[in-house]
């Protein structure tokens, strides 16, 4: 069972990023998962975030992450905003940044992830489909660091995003491609 949290801010598409994750790991990789969204708070620019389980066998439980194996961020800013996106993590969770290599540094040093992937998903977002939405982009982030295949992203985002799906295809991609370590 994998456990994942994903925070943003309200117009990333943090509920998006996780139905179409859910739909690329129960549809094309024969997976089960559950997508926790946490509604009422949502607005432009506010602190959003939505709880995810992802695994082998059939799902029976629909509650909160409370201990969560990978942490995906959608915006560097939610640091400051008071938002502890380390809240529960043990020794093995991962991190998945969109951020600067500044920014970065800041989550290594104020949280004990076992490993951070980075990757500029706002500027690839905004190159590849004219929006800053940073949400398909990170996903080709979240296959990096070996979550989900990137072919299963990429048949997801097709059939959900139709006449702009390649598009967003090419953004998880390049997200992919430029996704690091640090």
């Amino acid at each position: 069972m994998t456990q994942i949290k994903l925070y943003g801010l309200g117009g990333q598409g943090v509920v998006t990023c996780a139905k179409i994750l859910s739909k690329a790991v129960s549809i094309y990789e024969n997976r089960y998962a559950t997508t926790i969204p946490a509604y009422g708070h949502e607005r432009r620019g506010a602190p959003v975030y939505t709880d995810m389980v992802i695994d082998t066998r059939p799902i029976l439980q629909n509650c909160f992450v409370y201990k969560p194996d990978v942490v995906m961020v959608l915006d560097e800013a939610i640091i400051a905003k008071q938002v502890d996106v380390g809240k529960g993590i043990h020794p093995n969770t991962i991190l998945v940044l969109n951020a600067s290599a500044a920014a970065a540094e800041r989550y290594k040093t104020a949280y004990a992830f076992r490993e951070i992937y980075i990757v500029g998903a706002t500027a690839i977002a905004l190159a590849s489909t004219g929006r800053g939405i940073p949400n398909i982009a990170m996903l080709g982030a979240l296959a990096k660091a070996g979550i989900v295949k990137l072919d299963s992203i990429k048949i997801a985002i097709m059939v959900a995003f139709e006449k702009e799906g390649e598009r967003n295809a090419n953004a998880a991609q390049q997200a992919y491609n430029k996704t690091r370590t640090l």
